[in-house]
């Protein structure tokens, strides 16, 4: 099982795919972990594609200072897992969270940035969808049994349509562990101290625009859903304006995508391409 250690002492979790082609370090949703690319695997077979689990999320180890599940000390341990794999340069496909670590990363360590593909997420978080998150974070689901959830996402999650039950069985399965008490989350669940500790969607939030334009001049991606509640059509539209931008907006999908609908699998294949290689 591939692992590392950070320089605070905690083991993270890591698959690495290998080979010989840009590096693409695929970093999650804020609690979610490495399973989030598996249905964008099949699209990257042209790049080395590196999923990492965050600390307190998946497989990795859970942190006993539960304030350094942040951006900045996830931003740390992806340099540092850069490090241990002794890669120089990586091109961050970042879902949610991961695309607010990639403009974090564009700040501390430009020279290690390679591009940035964008899922879902922007400079600007929106303040109905965070609420949404902060209601459920760090709380086990009421459902029982994997099937129960399944059955509950398939009907309850608005901006989706057309999605067949057998997505939503597989996406349980990334989220939740059955046990005799019935369901569990599969992070520490003080993630949820963390998250309400960092963010007070009531107040002005960071103005991230700065960061996104400092990204100017590498390659660069955006997918959206049409109906996100985390990336308005607004954001949305100021990034393409921002340019140049590889973007495509999905429709009948909210937050996030699942990244192997055919538009989004297009932008994912034609980013890549414009990757700069390793030497």
């Amino acid at each position: 099982m591939p692992r590392f250690t950070t320089s605070d002492g905690l083991s993270l979790f890591f698959e690495d795919t290998g080979g010989d082609g840009p590096v693409v370090l695929c970093l999650a949703g804020l609690t979610r972990n490495s399973t989030d690319f598996d249905y964008a695997l099949p699209a990257m077979t042209a790049a080395r594609v590196i999923r990492l689990d965050y600390r307190g999320r998946g497989q990795s180890d859970w942190a006993e200072d539960f304030m350094s599940y942040s951006v900045d000390r996830e931003a740390r341990d992806a340099i540092e897992l850069l490090d241990h794999l002794r890669i120089e340069k990586a091109a961050v496909l970042g879902t949610s969270r991961g695309g607010l670590i990639a403009m974090h990363l564009g700040q501390i360590a430009p020279q290690r940035l390679n591009g940035v593909c964008f899922n879902d997420v922007g400079p600007v978080i929106e303040t109905d969808g965070l609420e949404i998150i902060l209601v459920f974070i760090g709380r086990n689901p009421v459902w029982k049994t994997l099937d129960e959830a399944a059955e509950a996402f398939a009907t309850r999650i608005p901006g989706f349509d057309g999605v067949p039950p057998s997505r939503w069985r597989q996406e349980v399965t990334k989220h939740f562990v059955e046990t005799p008490d019935g369901l569990a989350i599969n992070y520490d669940p003080k993630l949820r101290n963390a998250t309400l500790a960092t963010f007070d969607p009531r107040a002005e939030q960071p103005d991230l625009w700065p960061l996104f334009d400092a990204l100017k001049g590498m390659p660069l991606a955006v997918i959206r859903g049409a109906n996100s509640d985390i990336l308005s059509a607004q954001t949305y539209s100021e990034m393409l304006n921002r340019g140049p931008i590889l973007a495509a907006e999905i429709p009948d999908r909210g937050h996030v995508l699942f990244l192997d609908e055919p538009d989004a699998v297009a932008i994912l294949q034609s980013w890549i391409d414009q990757l700069e290689s390793p030497s």
